[in-house]
């Protein structure tokens, strides 16, 4: 429903989409000027950022598509409107994940990919054959790990009446976190997005494989192929906290 009213004006949808693609290319443009006075970052050249740069916007990008309205959950469960979800014969997480679905967002994605495909030519990686399939895996993954975020956040605000500005800050804050190489960060850090919040099996540790750098944390090398078990396991957790936090719901009454 939402695709066809956001296709009833498709010149606004356009304009919308390239606004959002330009928006966030930005972040992209600030890393280019900064490599005009610097040579690396971190050890890093400007290719080797630009993957982790694409890899992590095209991740978080069809997160963000796919489950970036549950943001708003907190503004249903403080007005009562999240009784209507209740009530409709569908499955909730999906009604709330397409609730004012946003189709400009594929403009993210884009800025990703386009990233992405500037930066694999350039890039100094022997591209076996466990290296090509490591790329797709390690996009669907972090799409899957970062989707698991937006949930267990949204959950959280049924607890919390509004917490969307702490969900973004691990979101939206984490993806620009990803963006640059862990080496410029505090161990602490690096742990914390390891072993709490595992963001740095969205790109991180499969894109240090692929780059033949050393993990700044010394894992075991079978760590760098764990994103699709951690993000298994992330999804399985979301949904224990999504499913305990749609128990705890009280309706505002009357």
């Amino acid at each position: 429903m939402w695709m066809r009213s956001t296709m009833a004006y498709r010149a606004s949808f356009v304009m919308t989409a390239l606004g959002n693609l330009a928006a966030t290319a930005l972040d992209f443009v600030t890393i280019v000027l900064m490599f005009s006075h610097i040579h690396a970052l971190g050890g890093f050249t400007l290719p080797e950022i630009a993957l982790l740069y694409g890899t992590a916007s095209t991740s978080f990008g069809l997160a963000d598509l796919l489950a970036g309205s549950l943001d708003r959950l907190g503004e249903r469960v403080r007005d009562g409107t999240f009784d209507t979800l209740l009530l409709r014969p569908a499955p909730v997480l999906a009604q709330v994940a397409a609730d004012r679905f946003a189709l400009r967002r594929l403009g993210r994605v884009t800025q990703g990919v386009l990233v992405l495909g500037w930066s694999l030519p350039r890039v100094d990686v022997h591209w076996t054959v466990v290296n090509v399939a490591l790329l797709p895996v390690t996009l669907l993954a972090g799409a899957a790990i970062f989707c698991a975020v937006f949930v267990a956040g949204g959950a959280f605000q049924f607890w919390a009446g509004d917490a969307a500005q702490v969900q973004n800050s691990v979101t939206y804050g984490g993806a620009t976190l990803l963006q640059y190489p862990p080496g410029i960060f505090s161990r602490e850090l690096l742990r914390g997005v390891t072993f709490v919040v595992p963001l740095a099996f969205v790109n991180w540790l499969p894109c240090l494989r692929m780059l033949g750098r050393p993990d700044p944390l010394g894992l075991p090398g079978w760590v760098d192929f764990a994103g699709v078990p951690v993000a298994l396991l992330c999804c399985a957790l979301a949904g224990v906290v999504w499913r305990a936090g749609v128990r705890s719901y009280r309706s505002t009454g009357s």
